[in-house]
């Protein structure tokens, strides 16, 4: 398959232009967002939206995810990844195959449909997991396209891919909340250095492979801005694969808690890796692409059924 994002292989960073669409669908009445929030997903790569979930569904899945921080040893040892030079939990990934209430929001119809919507196709869990930023522990996530390194490292073809963070506590400007370039999506910036042998390794804790350069992302922030949303749990912050983003550290007694859901489209499904010889682990980059059969009702009623 030829390479059309080629990146990591040149000595100097390249802005490339975007190849495919960021909205994948047409607009009509029956999409399950308004024709304004799909054009500011197009234009901005991202989308906010506001009270998803009721009171008792968040504190349902508040207290599914106390119970997957509070009891590591019940999980996947691998999936659980934990703070540089510490011990506290970083992130648990592919928490809607260790979880049956995380499967479940997963495909709630108020995500997914907006996923098969945008994405124009049925769609897959290409990773899940529970991001966990300790009150005054919280190491920062360092800017990066989340495309950039599907490519290259899981051998993810095109841009058909999104992300969703469900709030599950209070994101406030001060405990890390994610940030954004708003517009980044639309170039594709390729980053220099060959990556190493098994790298996801070290880069689950603190990436340095994979990494834009200091100068071209001034040059984005200049151009773009940067933009943080925050809200409330029950919010659901939606963007785009290829948007440049990235959080600040946790110094704040108050942790940050969200999970993370990426949807890619079945037609975009992983083939061999476009930068490295051997693909990450499934529980990473899911390597089969089946369909989510999206579920509807309220959180709580369904998983206890």
């Amino acid at each position: 398959m030829t390479d059309i994002y080629p990146s990591r292989h040149a000595a100097e960073p390249e802005m490339l232009p975007r190849l495919d669409p960021v909205v994948h669908g047409d607009w009509s009445e029956a999409a399950p967002l308004s024709q304004a929030q799909a054009a500011q997903f197009d234009r901005d790569g991202y989308l906010v939206l506001e009270d998803v979930f009721s009171a008792q569904e968040i504190a349902f899945l508040q207290q599914e995810a106390g119970t997957l921080l509070a009891d590591p040893d019940a999980l996947d040892a691998d999936t659980v990844i934990t703070e540089p030079g510490g011990r506290e939990i970083r992130s648990i990934f592919e928490i809607h195959r260790q979880s049956q209430v995380m499967r479940r929001l997963a495909a709630d119809t108020r995500l997914a449909d907006v996923a098969r919507f945008l994405l124009d196709d049925e769609v897959y869990l290409h990773q899940s997991r529970l991001n966990y930023k300790p009150g005054f522990q919280g190491k920062e996530f360092y800017w990066h396209s989340d495309f950039e390194t599907w490519h290259v490292e899981d051998g993810m073809p095109r841009m058909r891919a999104l992300s969703m963070s469900v709030l599950l506590a209070e994101n406030t400007p001060h405990n890390g909340p994610l940030m954004l370039i708003p517009g980044s999506h639309r170039k594709f910036l390729t980053c220099v250095g060959e990556t190493p042998d098994n790298h996801y390794r070290m880069s689950l804790k603190k990436q340095e492979y994979g990494v834009p350069d200091e100068d071209s992302l001034a040059e984005l922030a200049d151009e773009m801005g940067i933009v943080a949303p925050t809200g409330k749990p029950g919010t659901v912050i939606l963007f785009d694969c290829n948007v440049m983003h990235g959080s600040n550290g946790n110094i704040t007694p108050f942790p940050r808690a969200n999970a993370f859901l990426v949807y890619n489209a079945v037609s975009n499904r992983l083939t061999a890796p476009f930068g490295v010889p051997t693909p990450r682990p499934s529980f990473i980059a899911a390597r089969e692409a089946k369909a989510i059969a999206p579920c509807k009702g309220e959180l709580v009623a369904e998983a206890h059924a």
